[in-house]
C-alpha cells in the first residue's frame, strides 16, 4: 500500500507507515451529544470513515476509536433548559448521531469510549501531570501550565505570544500564565461531578480525549482525525499533556483534518439562519447523496454546503444506479478495487478524483455488450462504490426513495397499479392500461417493461 496523508504537524504530505505492521491505530474526535450533530459535524464522519476502509484492506488490524463527549457545560445547559436528567440528554443524542453516522454509510468505529466511563483515567493523568512538574492546582481547579512543553504550538503553527495576543480573554487570577488551561474543575451541586484529589469535580474536554487515547489505543497511535477547528486549542491541548506524560513518546505520527463547511461562502451560523443539522437535511435527501456530496470536495479544503450541492450528488448517483439497473440480469463477478480508484485515495484521500474513476467504470459497464465484459465491469463497479461507501442499495430500493413526509402514492398502491395494469394488459383492455400508466406517470412514477417484468422508479 503506497498511502500518503497530509501531516498538519509538518505540514507536508508524507508516506504512511504503521508503527505495528500488523495493527494500525486511529482516533478521531467523535460529538458532543447535547443535540443533532450539523452538516459540518458530518464531514469527519465520513472523511474517516473512507480512510478506515482503505486501512483495513492493507492492514491485518485496524483499531478506530470515536469517541462520544458526555460530558460538557453545553450538555449541562440543555438538561436544565428542559428539566431533565443529564443522561436523558446524552442517550437521546448519542442515539440520534448513531443514526445519522449510519444513513450516511459510515461503519461504526472499533471503539466509542465515553468520557463518563473513563473519569478514572483522567484522573490518573492529571496527576502524573502534577508530578512531573506540568499542572498545578489553584482554588480547586487542576492547570497545565503551557510553559512546561517547549515547542507548544507546534502542531498548530503558531507562537505563544501571539496565542495570548489573539485570545482577547479574562485571564483568572489563579493562572500562573495566560495560556494555561483547566484540566479539571470543580462542580456546583446541581452538576455532575466525580470525587478526585482535588475536590468533587468534572474532567476538562482537552484532558477526556488525551486520556481515552492513552487508554484505549496507547501512549503512541498512527493517525489522529478531526476537523479543522480543532486543531486549536483542543488538538494543541491533547498534545502537550500527552507529551508530558510519556516525554520519550511521539503521541500522534499523523495529525489528518478535514477543512471546514461553509454555507453560500460563509461559515455556518444559526444568527445567519444558514445552520442545517443532518437530520434536517436526511428529510429531502438520501443518506448516500449526503455521503456522496461529502466526498466531492478534496477533505482538506473548505466545501461550500448547498440543497444544489447535495441534488448533483442524487443525480450523480442516479445515474451509477441506473448502470446497475440495466445490468440487473447480470450477477457481478468477484473483483479487487480497480487501480484508478484506489490510487485516488491513497494519494491523500483524494475523493474527487476516486468518484471520476467511479463513473468511468461505470460507463464501461454500460458500453459492455458481451455478458462475461459486463459481469467484470459490474463486480469492478461495485468494489471500487464499496471503498467509498456508495451504491450500497439495490437499484429499485435507491429509485423508489422519496422525502419523508412527502404526499403520493406509497410503494404498495404502486405494486397494486402495476399488478392491475398487468391484469389488464393480458386481458387485452390496453386502454385500461394506458389509463394506469397515465396515472402513475402523473404521480411522478416512471415504468419500464423487461423480459424480467416492470421495474418503476420515482421522478
Amino acid at each position: 500500500m503506497s498511502l500518503v496523508l497530509h501531516n498538519t504537524f509538518t505540514g507536508r504530505k508524507e508516506p504512511f507507515a504503521a508503527q505495528d505492521p500488523e495493527r494500525v491505530t486511529m482516533y478521531v474526535c467523535g460529538p458532543t451529544v447535547y443535540n443533532f450533530i450539523h452538516i459540518g459535524n458530518a464531514r469527519p464522519v465520513v472523511v474517516f470513515d473512507v480512510l478506515y476502509r482503505l486501512l483495513q484492506r492493507a492492514y491485518p488490524q485496524v483499531v478506530y476509536a470515536r469517541n462520544l463527549t458526555d460530558v460538557d457545560d453545553k450538555i449541562i445547559q440543555a438538561a436544565q433548559a428542559e428539566g431533565v436528567p443529564i443522561e436523558e440528554i446524552t442517550e437521546r443524542y448519542a442515539r440520534a448521531f448513531h443514526e445519522d453516522a449510519a444513513a450516511l454509510g459510515a461503519l461504526p468505529p472499533s471503539l466509542e469510549p465515553r468520557a463518563t466511563e473513563n473519569i478514572d483515567a483522567m484522573i490518573a493523568m492529571i496527576e502524573a501531570l502534577i508530578a512531573r512538574g506540568c499542572a498545578y492546582e489553584a482554588e480547586g481547579h487542576v492547570l497545565y501550565h503551557v510553559p512546561a512543553l517547549p515547542d507548544y504550538g507546534a502542531l498548530s503553527h503558531r507562537a505563544l505570544e501571539d496565542m495570548i495576543a489573539g485570545a482577547r480573554i479574562e485571564v483568572e487570577s489563579y493562572k500562573r500564565h495566560p495560556a494555561d488551561f483547566v484540566l479539571w474543575k470543580p462542580s456546583a451541586p446541581h452538576e455532575p461531578g466525580w470525587a478526585s484529589p482535588w475536590g468533587r469535580g468534572r474532567p476538562g474536554w482537552h484532558t477526556e480525549c488525551a486520556a481515552m487515547i492513552h487508554r484505549h489505543l496507547g501512549p503512541t497511535i498512527d493517525i489522529h482525525g478531526g476537523g479543522q477547528d480543532l486543531v486549536f486549542p483542543h488538538h494543541e491541548n491533547e498534545r502537550a499533556q500527552a507529551r508530558c506524560e510519556h516525554p520519550d513518546q511521539d503521541f500522534v505520527r499523523y495529525w489528518v483534518h478535514n477543512g471546514y463547511i461553509t454555507v453560500r461562502g460563509e461559515k455556518m451560523s444559526k444568527s445567519l439562519g444558514n445552520f442545517f443539522t443532518v437530520r434536517e437535511i436526511l428529510a429531502h435527501f438520501p443518506g448516500e447523496a449526503v455521503r456522496y456530496a461529502l466526498l466531492s470536495g478534496h477533505y482538506r479544503k473548505p466545501l461550500d454546503w448547498s440543497p444544489e450541492l447535495a441534488a448533483q450528488a442524487k443525480a450523480s448517483l442516479d445515474r451509477l444506479y441506473q448502470a446497475l439497473a440495466d445490468a440487473e440480469h447480470v450477477a457481478p463477478e468477484p473483483a479487487g478495487v480497480p487501480g484508478a480508484v484506489r490510487a485516488a485515495l491513497e494519494d491523500d484521500l483524494n475523493t474527487p478524483q476516486a468518484l471520476s474513476a467511479l463513473h468511468e467504470l461505470a460507463t464501461a459497464l454500460n458500453r459492455a455488450a458481451a455478458r462475461q465484459e459486463k459481469a467484470k465491469a459490474k463486480g469492478a463497479l461495485l468494489a471500487a462504490a464499496e471503498l467509498l461507501g456508495l451504491l450500497q442499495a439495490s437499484p429499485s430500493a435507491w429509485f423508489r426513495w422519496r422525502p419523508a413526509g412527502e404526499a403520493g402514492l406509497t410503494d404498495e398502491q404502486i405494486e397494486a397499479l402495476i399488478a392491475e395494469r398487468a391484469e389488464a394488459r393480458k386481458a387485452r383492455d390496453f386502454a385500461r392500461a394506458d389509463a394506469i400508466r397515465d396515472r402513475l406517470q402523473a404521480a411522478g412514477i416512471q415504468l419500464l417493461d423487461t423480459p424480467q417484468g416492470t421495474r418503476w422508479r420515482r421522478g
